[in-house]
């Protein structure tokens, strides 16, 4: 409540200075951003949106988008599994990760050029001109998938002039940087840049086992060329190609809660993370994890000034190739010996526009936009050697529950492999593999227009429109040798022809008896000794119990099939209507009510299954397989609405921006891991109240500060099928994991001139989130020594940098992040296949270094 009331007091306190303040003469330093895709400056664009210049990226040494986090409080980016699985949160709300299917909430655009996946979004751009994180719903201009806001990324355009940087930087854990720029003109109106970077660094968590790579490694390389023809003032047109690639060990686990299972792992001489040191920054896997990513594209940039209109058009090709083959158990036992993943993706785009631009109280833009996206994903997982010994133990300890101990049983899948003809090592062996293959088209286009228009000279009425059709045509099936996972374990079934209680109740009876299990044998034993039939039917059968849970890999339905198509088909029209109104040359104020639209998600991963509303007609069909289970084939389209009022001002010696605002979405695609696989599902509602607030002040002229707050009250609505500590519940009402009700960063830059051409500065920023949940189906953890804690995360990092610039273009800096080691989680889930073991992935200790940079 104290931080709540805080910010909500500084937002009171600051609109009551300026509304009270002397209007001022605007400083000459005007923030351009082109969020509404019109430049305009950033006070009089009336929407939220925070804009980090290029200076600031320099100077608190920021070299991905993952890094803006520390900056703008409404973003939050956190990366798991592989160093290419982002994904971006603006407000509490977005997703897109760990699925190439589930497109992210929030649109990642590049010099206008939509990103549709994660692996394709990190990138060291060359000599960036700003980044702009728009706030809440943007559909009206940027189409489908920026139901929860959009990040956009401007690089500069080639200069006239010759300039340019080259760089070297060097940090901890042998880190290594080189960077460089070029542009200049080759005739008067033809202008080429180019520029790229690379970067290496030894992975920061340690390796357990001899021979392999220490984790979380950086490994990257980018180039990026432009060419900008303008053969006329009325005529710009600009070729951009880019090239990326990433090839890195990463990402670390950790152990968080050792309970369950740990005896019987550590019994077969495995080794986990300490639960009692989780930031000791220790690998256990027992290969490396290696994740890669080989990116390119091309895009063509055409402004053609028509006179009473400007015509824009950006069209692109995009190719991404992302892989990654993990020991995804995180423990140095060897229970699945690979989880490897490759996908493709080609994304063709165009966008047309045509805006006024004239003087007339009437201004318009109109356009479309064209999006084809074809996809093909493998994953394969292979099980590991000591998995059957693992899930045999796990079977004796739940049957030696049932029975108080008394019976002393042997590995029961090896048991169970001769007794019906099989090899050793058949169930939940070495041998035994899933392979998931997945393709996906998709085609979308949007038509868009936008009007604003000037009822006075202060007011002004801004109305716009979007209609997108969005479809996609999926394909999936497996490769599935887990035999065992096929077996029906209770019923009469083909592949063995016989229950399993039925042939250990048999197995059982004989070795006992030394007799066959026929009826005159069972009657004669009953005869002589009553109940020895019984005792034997009831281990037979919680035996099979404890088996049922390990059948966690069943045979996958493939679609399309006669009751699946494969197909999903969304149209939406999304819409803005806001006022603004200029109070003085100091203040603006504005409210709006829009909407956003994220179309059909599909589950592309053998977690996809038929929906239990398809049982009869599969049934009917015959396509149920044996121990059939369902869940969901895609998640439905999301929409979002939100009400927002705000205020810019700027004045003699700073700015302040505020923002109060409701924002809901309906259908939110949730995909969370329970331990075995990904559950995709819809949340009926997903509502956040709130205010932020940026602050940039000066208050002497070598000293600037900047404070940026947000305050959110999130809640599910309605979220009947999500999922909790102990499985599938009812989470509606509750607060959503993973939303901090209060966050902040705040930064202090002080520069000095120290004449002769040189001058220098010193920076350091502060990042807060307050304590929160970080999953919905974990709340609480039970650690090792007993110690019961809540499975929460808070924010406190501090970064600096420091710098000098010298009159003959060379620059020297220092820099750290995670200056004070602050440790907090990614995230949490529940260990593979491992119940009771709780993993998390922590984040980054500190690192530091310097560059040297010469500037012409």
């Amino acid at each position: 409540m104290f931080k709540k009331s805080t910010l909500l007091s500084s937002s009171i306190l600051a609109v009551s200075l300026i509304a009270t303040a002397p209007a001022y003469a605007q400083v000459e330093d005007e923030i351009i951003v082109t969020a509404t895709k019109r430049q305009t400056t950033l006070q009089d664009t009336p929407i939220a949106v925070s804009v980090t210049s290029q200076e600031t990226i320099e100077n608190a040494r920021i070299l991905d988008i993952s890094d803006l986090q520390s900056i703008v409080p409404a973003l939050k980016v956190t990366t798991l599994q592989t160093s290419t699985n982002t994904n971006f949160i603006i407000r509490g709300f977005g997703n897109g990760a760990n699925n190439p299917g589930i497109e992210p909430s929030v649109g990642v655009f590049v010099d206008g050029v939509y990103r549709s996946r994660s692996a394709a979004q990190i990138g060291d751009l060359p000599n960036l001109e700003r980044v702009e994180v728009l706030k809440g719903p943007q559909s009206t201009l940027f189409g489908k998938n920026a139901s929860a806001g959009v990040i956009s990324v401007v690089t500069s355009k080639p200069s006239f002039e010759p300039e340019g940087y080259a760089e070297i930087g060097i940090g901890n854990y042998n880190q290594r940087i080189v960077r460089g720029y070029a542009s200049g003109g080759l005739t008067d109106d033809f202008a080429v840049s180019l520029g790229g970077s690379y970067q290496v660094r030894d992975g920061y968590a340690e390796a357990v086992l001899p021979g392999l790579t220490d984790s979380n490694t950086r490994d990257r390389f980018n180039l990026r060329a432009q060419a900008l023809y303008e053969p006329s003032d009325t005529v710009s047109l600009r070729l951009i190609g880019d090239v990326s690639s990433i090839d890195e060990v990463c990402c670390v686990v950790t152990n968080i809660q050792n309970q369950g299972v740990t005896p019987i792992i550590q019994g077969l001489g495995g080794q986990i993370a300490n639960d009692l040191n989780p930031f000791e920054y220790k690998s256990f896997n027992n290969k490396d994890s290696e994740n890669f990513v080989d990116d390119y594209g091309v895009s063509f940039h055409a402004d053609v000034d028509l006179g009473y209109a400007a015509l824009t058009s950006i069209s692109s090709y995009r190719s991404n190739t992302n892989g990654s083959d993990q020991d995804a158990d995180f423990g140095t036992l060897a229970l699945l010996d690979s989880v490897n993943f490759r996908a493709e993706i080609d994304t063709i785009t165009q966008e047309l526009r045509l805006s006024s631009q004239d003087d007339s109280p009437f201004q318009w833009m109109i356009g479309g936009y064209y999006f084809t996206e074809s996809i093909e994903s493998e994953r394969n997982l292979e099980y590991g050697t000591d998995l059957q010994p693992f899930i045999a133990a796990q079977v004796q300890q739940g049957v030696l529950g049932l029975t108080g101990g008394t019976v002393n049983l042997p590995n029961i899948l090896a048991t169970l492999e001769p007794l019906f003809g099989f090899g050793p090592q058949t169930f939940l062996g070495g041998d035994s593999s899933i392979k998931e293959l997945f393709t996906q088209e998709n085609t979308a286009y949007s038509v868009f227009a936008n009007v604003d228009y000037s009822l006075t000279d202060q007011l002004t009425l801004t109305l716009g429109g979007n209609f997108t059709d969005d479809s996609k045509t999926v394909t999936g099936r497996t490769i599935n040798t887990d035999i065992f996972s096929s077996i029906d374990l209770f019923n009469d079934n083909t592949l063995l022809g016989v229950p399993v209680p039925d042939v250990l109740f048999g197995n059982f009876f004989t070795a006992n008896t030394n007799l066959a299990p026929t009826p005159a044998n069972i009657a004669f034993i009953e005869s002589v000794a009553p109940g020895t039939s019984a005792q034997l039917r009831a281990l037979a059968n919680g035996i099979t119990g404890a088996l049922l849970p390990t059948q966690f890999q069943p045979q996958f339905v493939n679609f399309p099939n006669s009751v699946e198509d494969g197909t999903s088909s969304d149209d939406k029209f999304t819409y803005i209507a806001r006022l603004a109104y200029e109070v003085n040359d100091n203040l603006n104020v504005y409210g709006s009510y829009g909407t956003g639209f994220k179309s059909t998600s599909w589950n592309l991963s053998g977690d996809s299954r038929p929906f239990a509303r398809n049982a009869g007609a599969l049934g009917s069909a015959g396509l149920l397989q044996n121990n059939q289970t369902f869940s969901t084939r895609f998640a439905e389209p999301e929409t979002a609405t939100v009400i927002e009022f705000g205020l810019k001002s700027r004045f003699e010696n700073g700015a302040v921006n505020v923002a109060v605002f409701d924002q809901t979405i309906d259908n939110f695609q949730s995909n969370i891991f329970g331990g075995v696989g990904f559950f995709l599902a819809n949340a009926g509602e997903q509502s956040v109240r709130g205010a932020e607030i940026d602050v940039t002040y000066t208050p002497i002229d070598p000293f600037t500060l900047t404070f940026g707050g947000m305050y959110l009250d999130a809640k599910y609505d309605s979220f009947v099928n999500g999922q909790g500590p102990d499985g599938p519940t009812d989470l509606s009402g509750q607060t959503p994991s993973g939303i901090a009700e209060f966050s902040m960063s705040t930064s202090g830059t002080y520069t000095h001139d120290f004449g002769n051409g040189t001058d220098g500065y010193i920076r350091a920023d502060f990042q807060y989130e307050s304590p929160t949940q970080v999953v919905d189906n974990i709340a609480t953890l039970t650690r090792s020594d007993g110690s019961v804690i809540d499975a929460e995360r808070e924010i406190k990092t501090v970064n600096a940098a420091m710098g000098i610039n010298m009159d003959n273009g060379v620059s020297v800096q220092l820099w750290a992040r995670n200056l004070l080691n602050d440790e907090y989680y990614l995230s949490i889930f529940p260990g593979v296949a491992q119940a009771g073991v709780i993993n998390a992935y922590p984040n980054a200790p500190r690192t530091y270094g310097a560059n040297i940079r010469y500037t012409f």
